[in-house]
């Protein structure tokens, strides 16, 4: 493992393998560290990280306010998750790669390529997040936390996250920024100071520019579609990783190349192998 500052915050990332790079933009939601790629869900069945490596160089790194990576009060937006993956890219001194983004990850993905076209050689957006009950549940994880910031104050925001390992989807009353308030007592001291009401607007403006539509968030349809990048979609199929949001980026996307496989269907044997196929051609294919 390794950090850097990047945007000015503390990234923890970890380079695997040889070859072309990939960046990889972790799933997990609002705790997307870079162990998810072998522990969490489909992607603990899939095994990327055994197989990809063998053929590329694969840059995975924990989000930032996820992991040890640290974060910054702010109005978080897609843009600035992406940012993170483009300085990260820029700091390892890579000037283009594959990306690919799961869950949560893939809007990211889709930030990245949209403000970064020129830095992208192909893109794989895997169980893409979206859906009306995703929005309706961002929201109402964003509502949890500021009812416990209106009760308790930043100070009990604080106490509480002292008090249990849980990440923001675990727990939202902890919020956003609840993994880097356990972390580094700097921040946590700050983070108590900041004003109530003020921070209470920035939380209701990062709820509505994060889940701000019904299908698949992240970038505007019409910066997708001015895109000439080949993207592969591998759908999911749950109340947040919809069919509905994988088949809108396939509509987003001119050079979409939708794997229609369901999810028993995605396996060691399949994805990898997919996935690899579809890195392996050529640019102009």
């Amino acid at each position: 493992m390794a950090t850097a500052v990047i945007d000015g915050i503390q990234t923890r990332y970890e380079v695997l393998g040889d070859g072309p790079p990939i960046l990889m933009f972790s799933p997990g939601g609002f705790d997307a560290t870079l162990d998810k790629w072998s522990t969490q869900s489909v992607y603990a069945r899939i095994k990327l990280l055994d197989h990809l490596p063998k053929k590329y160089t694969c840059i995975v790194f924990d989000r930032r306010e996820t992991g040890q990576s640290g974060g910054r009060v702010e109005r978080l937006t897609w843009e600035h998750y992406a940012r993170q993956g483009q300085e990260l890219l820029a700091h390892l001194g890579f000037s283009r790669a594959h990306v690919i983004g799961a869950c949560m990850g893939c809007s990211v993905a889709a930030a990245f390529a949209a403000t970064g076209p020129q830095l992208v050689d192909r893109l794989v957006l895997y169980w893409p997040v979206g859906g009306a009950n995703y929005r309706i549940q961002g929201h109402a994880r964003f509502d949890e936390h500021a009812a416990y910031v209106r009760q308790h104050g930043l100070a009990g925001v604080v106490a509480l996250a002292g008090e249990s390992d849980k990440p923001f989807g675990g727990d939202p009353r902890g919020g956003p920024w609840v993994s880097v308030l356990r972390r580094d007592r700097a921040f946590a001291e700050a983070y108590a100071k900041l004003d109530r009401d003020a921070y209470l607007l920035l939380l209701a403006v990062t709820a509505r520019t994060l889940f701000d539509r019904d299908t698949a968030p992240g970038a505007e349809p019409e910066d997708l579609l001015r895109l000439d990048i080949p993207t592969l979609i591998v759908p999911g199929n749950d109340h947040a990783h919809t069919i509905s949001a994988a088949r809108y980026f396939e509509e987003c996307f001119t050079r979409a190349d939708y794997w229609d496989v369901p999810v028993e269907g995605q396996t060691e044997a399949t994805a990898p192998a997919r996935i690899l196929a579809f890195l392996g051609r050529h640019a102009s294919a």
